[in-house]
């Protein structure tokens, strides 16, 4: 474990050369150069051709489905008491367990004082939080194996792989784990080596950097003197772009050329290339023996060649064949690799790291997936498109052989898939911090799958993302659309036990009852938050809003709701979205000039700003001229709000004429404007230039006049602005919480 004991964290995934030269972490980088430099070329690993043929291993059954894997249960206790720092470190790591460093320095000091007890508790329990740091699955299977227990290690390697089954570099420990601790004497154990390398290159082999897994493949093939299968391994990552496929072809035309072809190619299509080869050889020989026979002397018969004997003519023709069949295949792969090279040159992180990536990263990886899906939906509107690709046609040719032409085309469209899928989960690797890659995949998966689907939400929220609310409250929205409200309501009920007091999440949670028709559970989870809110005013006031904007609107209970915010205002006299809500509420029902009266009274009794009771004044106005019986009424609200315009400190003349000036106005908090100028106002009302209304009998000329200034200035925008106020734009909760649409 010395090799990452100074680190920080140990990268997961993939690529040895991109992390020793990104100079983002030296120092792992170092670790990780120099322990690929020291593995042997065994320990050299590549993603598996999905048309291969994976073989079953009960022993080791890892899939590509990482939320399943579980990790065991704490061993007991064999080294009596931890070492004396280890809890002072374990409850810092606990404590903010987001903190990286302090699990590191955990790990690190087990490590150093060589407690097996210590290090598996502080190894579990870093793995559960971090899994893809596959380091650190390598070091764990090493301690285990290291104090002999090899069935614990392949344990922690299978754990390892369920969790992050691309990691070539972990399934290459694996492997060696197991080529150490099996007796190959034992027929059984050939049998599953070669199952778990199926199950490798199936995971992992369509990785760009995959070469090392094939290769190791193929050279255990052939120290087991299996010739014929070392060739079929080659053959098959042939038709995979990988970095090395250069490398893969000068192998295969090596291993080909120092072995005898039957030895090499299948039983099939040795004899048909033999047949071919015999005939063609035949052929040529009857023409040269024509000219020979012009030439021979006469008497002299032709010398007799054994039928069953194949020369070494003939198997140099039948080489010379197979090299030219797989050149195409070489050919058509190429044109793959070249497709894919400057995507994946842009890639510089491919493994996991806490810190965060820069912005071209993360935009060449949305680059990288959308080529990949638009390739896809290429064959997937057109796959007999006779402008289709020629390098793409002759590999889906070379892949699904002797098979009708619509199988052919859904196998290719399948091979395709396959490949999204698996840069998706590359990137979820690289990107694994990132909400919106998790998102991409699931919504790439729900239109074929929604319990794979389900799987991504489940693996980003409770492994990953697990304080992130945004991708929570989306998993939640996604089960809720089909149909599982159960489960849409245990995903917020643990998001809000996660982050307490997220307003956004309550709120969501309400919703969900309300729109599933459970009215009553709505309003006690509001009641509840509302409650729960009492040593917060301006979160109670918000709660309190909510609650009595349900008992009004859905609940048709308006004397409810007015007691909400009473009771409300009781705590937050000074609170103004209470008060505005209250007066919406009092004014959008029966019209009562007695509670509009009483609400206004209230609300400029409180300690609130001047332009907001001028706000409440101008809105009692407006009742009165729509609800007032008697003109006198109104002439006496319009006095009232004259005088508070005075003491406010705003101008007579600006409030008839909604005169604005730009050094002179206030903003409120709903984005209203009002005046507050100190001028002294005129001694005479200004009178609009608009057509008066119609004298008022019994009313004085004064009093005419300031009505008709009054009702000019009722239509100023001035007063328009109240149109602005409201809940909906001072309480705009959501703009901080809700992903963009």
């Amino acid at each position: 474990m010395n090799d990452v004991s100074e680190t920080f964290p140990i990268m997961a995934a993939e690529g040895y050369e991109e992390m020793s030269g990104n100079g983002e972490l030296e120092e792992s980088s170092a670790m990780e150069a120099s322990e690929d430099a020291a593995s042997p070329p065994a320990e050299m690993a590549e993603m598996s051709e999905e048309t291969g043929s994976p073989a079953v291993a009960p022993e080791a059954p890892v899939g590509p489905d990482p939320v399943t894997f579980s990790m065991p249960p704490p061993a007991e206790d064999e080294e009596g008491e931890f070492p004396a720092d280890f809890e002072r470190l374990w409850k810092a790591a606990h404590d903010n367990p987001q903190d990286f460093t302090s699990w590191t320095d955990l790990l690190q000091y087990c490590e150093q004082e060589s407690h097996i007890t210590a290090s598996r508790r502080a190894l579990e329990a870093f793995l559960t939080r971090y899994p893809l740091c596959y380091g650190y699955w390598k070091k764990y299977a090493d301690l285990e194996r290291r104090a002999g227990y090899n069935n614990k290690a392949e344990e922690v390697c299978v754990q390892g792989l369920q969790a992050i089954p691309l990691s070539v570099d972990l399934w290459i420990h694996y492997i060696n784990l197991l080529l150490g601790t099996l007796d190959m004497n034992m027929p059984e154990s050939p049998t599953r080596i070669r199952s778990v390398f199926e199950d490798a290159v199936v995971a992992a082999g369509l990785d760009f950097h995959s070469d090392r897994l094939w290769d190791l493949y193929v050279e255990w093939e052939k120290e087991q003197g299996n010739t014929k299968k070392a060739a079929a391994v080659l053959d098959r990552v042939l038709k995979v772009p990988t970095q090395l496929y250069n490398t893969n072809y000068d192998k295969y035309k090596e291993h080909l050329n120092s072995q005898e072809p039957k030895d090499v190619l299948s039983p099939e299509e040795y004899e048909e290339l033999r047949t071919l080869c015999r005939q063609s050889q035949k052929a040529e020989r009857a023409e040269q023996a024509q000219e020979e026979e012009e030439e021979r002397p006469p008497g002299e018969e032709e010398p007799a060649t054994p039928e069953g004997t194949d020369t070494e003519e003939l198997m140099q023709k039948m080489r010379e064949q197979v090299l030219v069949r797989r050149d195409k295949v070489y050919q058509d792969n190429e044109g793959e690799v070249r497709k894919r090279w400057h995507f994946e040159d842009a890639i510089k992180r491919p493994y996991f790291h806490v810190k965060p990536l820069d912005r071209l990263q993360l935009r060449a990886w949305h680059s990288y997936l959308d080529w990949e899906i638009a390739q896809l939906n290429k064959d997937t509107k057109d796959p007999q498109d006779p402008q289709q690709e020629p390098d793409q046609a002759a590999s889906e040719e070379s892949e699904v052989t002797a098979q009708p032409q619509e199988e052919s085309e859904e196998a290719a469209v399948s091979n395709d898939d396959h490949r999204v899928r698996i840069l998706f989960e590359r990137c979820l690797i690289a990107c694994a911090l990132y909400e919106e890659f998790w998102i991409r995949y699931n919504q790439y998966l729900e239109s074929q799958s929604v319990d794979e689907a389900r799987v991504i939400f489940k693996r980003a929220c409770e492994i990953h993302l697990a304080y992130k609310p945004n991708i929570h409250m989306q998993w939640a929205t996604f089960e809720e659309r089909h149909g599982d409200l159960t489960e849409a309501r245990r995903v917020l009920e643990a998001l809000e036990k996660t982050l307490p007091g997220l307003a956004v999440v309550r709120l969501r949670r309400a919703a969900l009852e309300r729109r599933a028709g459970q009215l009553d559970q709505s309003e006690a989870l509001l009641r509840e938050a509302v409650d729960e809110s009492t040593d917060k005013p301006t979160l109670h006031a918000f709660y309190s809003v909510k609650l009595a904007r349900l008992l009004l609107k859905l609940g048709r209970n308006p004397s409810r709701a007015r007691r909400v915010l009473q009771e409300a205002l009781e705590i937050s006299p000074d609170n103004d979205k209470l008060h505005l809500n209250l007066l919406e509420l009092e004014v959008s029902g029966d019209p009562s000039a007695e509670a509009v009266q009483e609400c206004v009274t209230r609300a400029l009794a409180a300690p609130l700003a001047p332009h907001t009771k001028i706000l409440f004044s101008q809105r009692r106005l407006q009742f009165a001229e729509d609800y007032s019986n008697s003109i006198e009424s109104v002439l006496s609200v319009y006095e009232e709000h004259q005088k508070l315009l005075k003491e406010l400190g705003g101008t007579k003349r600006e409030a008839e004429n909604g005169d604005e000036d730009s050094e002179k106005m206030s903003k409120s908090d709903d984005g209203s404007a009002v005046a507050v100028s100190a001028q002294v106002p005129p001694t005479m009302p200004h009178v609009p230039i608009t057509t008066p209304p119609p004298p008022v009998m019994g009313a004085d000329a004064s009093s005419q006049a300031g009505y008709g200034g009054y009702g000019s200035w009722y239509q100023q925008p001035q007063y328009g602005n109240y149109g602005n106020y409201g809940y909906q734009n001072t309480w705009n909760y959501n703009q901080g919480y809700y992903p963009p649409s």
